[in-house]
């Protein structure tokens, strides 16, 4: 598994590209929006785009979509059927999938947004607007603040310590880090 990042500078967001050479199959988490360098990691070495997996439904993390559909064919994943219609295969709580020849762990952790969901592959972690380096996701309200704690205390930091978080916006973390440094669980 190769995994790959790109910023998406309109609205600062992370994407990531996940290529597996043993099926030149790849996966896209949250296309915000698609540029000619993900497009030729891509056709380089002849990858089929399989699927593209949202962490939840706002603009800087889905604009890329309607681009990814023009030229590809992927299945489209993500907890709220509104961000592709009838193209969305709409998630719900937590389970597995396999897309390119990966097994996709996913979580529901609704707080940022109702719709928010956390894929994991391997020791990889995208937690979309969840969890970002140092900080948990912005609310609305203090009661989502609190679920949100919960539901990253139970789901993320219960993961091994070098699992890596890569979340919708900022710099790399790991579990460990945010166990240690993050000060919304101190």
């Amino acid at each position: 598994m190769k995994v790959y990042f790109h910023l998406n500078i309109e609205g600062f967001s992370n994407a990531y590209l996940i290529l597996n050479p043993a099926v030149k199959e790849a996966i896209i988490i949250d296309p915000g929006k698609i540029t000619i360098k993900m497009i030729e990691q891509i056709e380089q070495h002849k990858y089929t785009l399989a699927a593209a997996f949202i962490t939840h439904n706002h603009k800087s993390h889905t604009m890329g979509l309607t681009t990814l559909q023009k030229i590809y064919s992927p299945k489209i994943y993500a907890a709220d059927y509104e961000v592709a219609k009838a193209e969305t295969t709409v998630l719900k709580g937590d389970g597995i999938i396999n897309a390119a020849g990966l097994n996709i762990s996913y979580m529901s952790l609704p707080g940022h947004t109702a719709d928010s969901m956390v894929y994991k592959i391997g020791q990889c972690l995208f937690t979309g607007d969840v969890l970002l380096a140092g900080q948990a996701g912005n609310t609305n309200s203090t009661y989502a603040k609190k679920t949100l704690i919960a539901n990253i205390t139970s789901k993320i930091l219960s993961q091994q310590e070098n699992t890596v978080i890569m979340p919708g916006h900022g710099p790399l973390s790991t579990v460990g880090a945010e166990k240690k440094f993050n000060l919304d669980f101190s």
